[in-house]
């Protein structure tokens, strides 16, 4: 998802897909993966021998999703159904270093120049990759797939891919050119869709939202070609031949649609699946399984508890219309940096994780994640649990508890907030009320509520609440996130800076980190390295934990080396150790 700022109704529509944990970037591992919890990606390697090029080719591979594909056309896609199983289908430009996230040319581009000021991109691109049909994969299909999503013709969900770009020219079958309006680096993952074969379809665009390949596609440039979709069962993907990276060992792949975790877990014991997302309380089960192998890792995305800055009685946007700073009326208790960082040593994070998080948690100090290798500084500590230091704060805020109830009081103000968090997700619930007790424990007064997902959002966009347990899922491979903490997006009723966060020089340093020309990752660093120093220091959020992706897979399946950033990026190596001699 590319976070920019959207009407009103559309950002309902967006964060609550985003803060449900729906909202998902090209998928880097089988459906459903993903949980609020969190492991370590050193935990495990690649299962059994890595190709030799002597392997027995054969055999089929099945994964799941929890929900059937949509579609099967890249630029009309918007769900990770679809581009779990299209992925295998369809070239792209470029490609995300499996390990790091860094942008890398392991794609179709295998180079690039910038021009001096930033804005000319001028790509090379592989010679000797063709559709499945024989037809050459060149520069015309990125223009023409980038081209269609602007048409008017075209009714797409990614219009706002092309918002930046000035202009595409093919330079030759082999050269594009793309011109954007302003340097912004994290624009280069507008240039992260895939490509539509252009030789398939009319030259104006006008077929493509009523094509039948929408749902048989008949050529690839991927991994696998398309054989056949049953719906709300099953997508079969043969080998294709003249995949540029070399054809697949295996036959072919198979994404089946198991829509209950527990019968996908069965299946993954049984050997009629080959891989699923483990949920935590199904790592158990699956550990003590010989047939099965566990990868875990670090994803791109996390839980926290938002502190209202700005007094929720008053929200105000963050910047008037000429982008000049506005004066926040403060929260009468959060504003206190004292009583911030007193929430954030209050937390007894070790049992939060083992109670709440089954174990399968880790603590994350800042906003920029591990899984974002090249910009997560991993020097910064997050907040220990110590209760002594969180009772002197607060003493030194000047918050006593002078009556003797429980009750820390400051002028006449008790110390009491509300902490809300949506109904129906019980390890949120369960950790509002793990919150309730420790910060009362101290001399709160916190009234914890579970309401409705909507009413939540609701307020959260008003900026009318003092406390939230939320998340943020899919924030992708780069680090700016901007929408998040820049003062222009403090905006009540439509922006994701709802907890009125204001640091002119958070302001800065994400401006600068976009318009770094050339946008090299070792060039960028430093501007999310000081962010994150700032935004820890700064306690506008109390980070909770980051997410975790539980991958188990079938050990007679071999060559795997995954990635936290892609669970299938070498899928063309793996084999069937059983068809082996």
């Amino acid at each position: 998802m590319h976070r920019k700022l959207f009407s009103v109704v559309t950002l309902f529509a967006v964060m609550a897909m985003v803060l449900a944990g729906c909202v998902q970037p090209e998928p880097i591992a089988p459906a459903d993966a993903g949980s609020d919890a969190a492991a370590s990606s050193d935990s495990a390697a690649s299962s059994g021998a890595a190709a030799t090029g002597n392997e027995v080719p054969g055999g089929v591979y099945t994964t799941v999703s929890s929900a059937d594909a949509s579609i099967l056309n890249p630029i009309l896609w918007s769900d990770s159904a679809s581009s779990g199983v299209g992925r295998f289908l369809f070239p792209v430009l470029i490609g995300a270093d499996p390990f790091t996230g860094e942008t890398v040319p392991t794609e179709m581009a295998e180079s690039w120049d910038v021009s001096d000021d930033g804005l000319v991109w001028t790509f090379h691109l592989r010679d000797g990759v063709t559709w499945s049909d024989g037809e050459a994969v060149n520069a015309d299909d990125f223009k023409f797939t980038y081209d269609a999503i602007a048409s008017d013709l075209v009714e797409t969900p990614r219009k706002s891919n092309v918002e930046g770009i000035e202009s595409i020219e093919v330079l030759d079958p082999l050269t594009v050119q793309i011109t954007f309006k302003e340097v912004k680096c994290d624009g280069l993952l507008d240039l992260g869709l895939r490509w539509l074969p252009s030789h398939m379809y009319a030259a104006d665009f006008s077929d493509i939202m009523d094509s039948s390949l929408n749902e048989e596609p008949t050529v690839s440039a991927g991994e696998f070609v398309f054989s056949s979709w049953a719906r709300d069962d099953n997508v079969v993907e043969v080998r294709n031949d003249s995949f540029w990276k070399g054809a697949p060992l295996m036959d072919g792949l198979i994404t089946k649609v198991v829509p209950d975790p527990g019968a996908r877990l069965a299946q993954l014991q049984s050997g009629e699946v080959s891989d699923i997302g483990l949920q935590p309380e199904q790592l158990a089960i699956a550990e003590s399984d010989p047939n099965v192998d566990i990868y875990n890792f670090k994803d791109d995305g996390y839980a926290y508890i938002g502190l209202n800055l700005a007094n929720p009685v008053n929200p105000q946007p963050g910047q008037d219309e000429d982008g000049n700073l506005i004066d926040q009326d403060p929260h009468p208790i959060l504003s206190d940096i004292n009583v911030r960082k007193a929430i954030a040593h209050a937390l007894d994070y070790k049992t939060i994780i083992d109670n709440v998080y089954l174990g399968q948690g880790y603590q994350i100090a800042s906003n920029v994640l591990p899984a974002v290798e090249w910009a997560h500084d991993a020097g910064i500590q997050p907040y220990e649990y110590d209760t002594e230091l969180a009772a002197q704060l607060l003493e030194d805020a000047g918050w006593v508890d002078s009556d003797g109830d429980g009750v820390r009081e400051k002028d006449g103000v008790k110390l009491a907030l509300t902490l809300k968090t949506n109904a129906g997700n019980t390890t949120r619930e369960d950790l509002g009320v793990l919150v309730q007790d420790q910060l009362n424990s101290i001399g709160f007064d916190i009234d914890f509520q579970a309401i409705e997902f909507g009413a939540l959002v609701g307020e959260l966009l008003g900026q009318t609440f003092d406390m939230v347990i939320i998340g943020w899922t899919g924030l992708g491979t780069d680090p700016n996130d901007d929408s998040f903490w820049h003062t222009k997006y403090d905006t009540p009723d439509s922006g994701f800076n709802f907890v009125s966060y204001h640091n002119p020089e958070v302001d800065k340093l994400l401006e600068e980190g976009l318009a770094v020309v050339g946008c090299a990752a070792a060039d960028r660093a430093p501007f999310y390295q000081q962010i994150q120093q700032i935004i820890h220091d700064d306690v506008p959020y109390v980070f909770v934990t980051g997410s975790v992706g539980n991958v188990g897979y079938r050990t007679e399946w071999a060559g795997q080396d995954p990635g936290p950033w892609d669970f299938y990026w070498n899928i063309e190596t793996w084999f069937d150790t059983t068809l082996q001699p």
